[in-house]
């Protein structure tokens, strides 16, 4: 470890440089040694890229014929159900700039809600006032419909039926 002394005349002596000679035109200035050269690189930022990009040459595959090439493993992979129902759907839709413009819509009114929502979030007292009316609507909705049996197959009956109303009796 390196140590450092403050001589009598005010300037800091390093214990590992080696021992130079006062300078006649100015004691108290200390001079610091120099730095070694930069290490020189192997190779070049361009040479380094030209050897990147024959990496890159040698993993494409050409074919001078005119024939079609053979299907690949890739081109034979099936689509999900879902991917494959959106698909069908949308084509099935004849207005597509409308439901274009509706998810748009969408998405800014969603965008447009979490603005609000983070807005009031930021009020004071407003959102410990909201959580308490949540938990209060919480207790009350679990009172009403889910502890007693016929209150609860009354609720399972209207989510059912609510169920069937959305996505059609199936």
């Amino acid at each position: 470890m390196a140590s450092l002394s403050i001589s009598s005349s005010s300037t800091i002596i390093d214990s590992r440089a080696p021992p130079r000679q006062a300078s006649a035109s100015s004691p108290s200035c200390i001079s610091l040694p120099t730095l070694p050269p930069p290490p020189l690189q192997s190779q070049s930022r361009a040479a380094k890229a030209t050897a990147y990009c024959r990496k890159i040459v040698r993993n494409v595959v050409t074919k001078s014929t005119g024939d079609v090439p053979a299907t690949t493993e890739t081109d034979t992979t099936e689509l999900p159900e879902i991917v494959k129902t959106a698909q069908e759907a949308w084509d099935k839709v004849e207005d597509k700039y409308a439901i274009g413009s509706l998810a748009f819509a969408g998405l800014v009114a969603l965008w447009g809600s979490t603005g609000m929502i983070s807005a009031i979030d930021r009020l004071p007292l407003v959102p410990g006032v909201l959580e308490l009316v949540g938990i209060g609507y919480t207790g009350w909705f679990a009172y009403k419909n889910l502890i007693f049996k016929p209150d609860r197959e009354v609720l399972f009956q209207k989510v059912k039926d609510t169920y069937k109303d959305i996505l059609g009796s199936s």
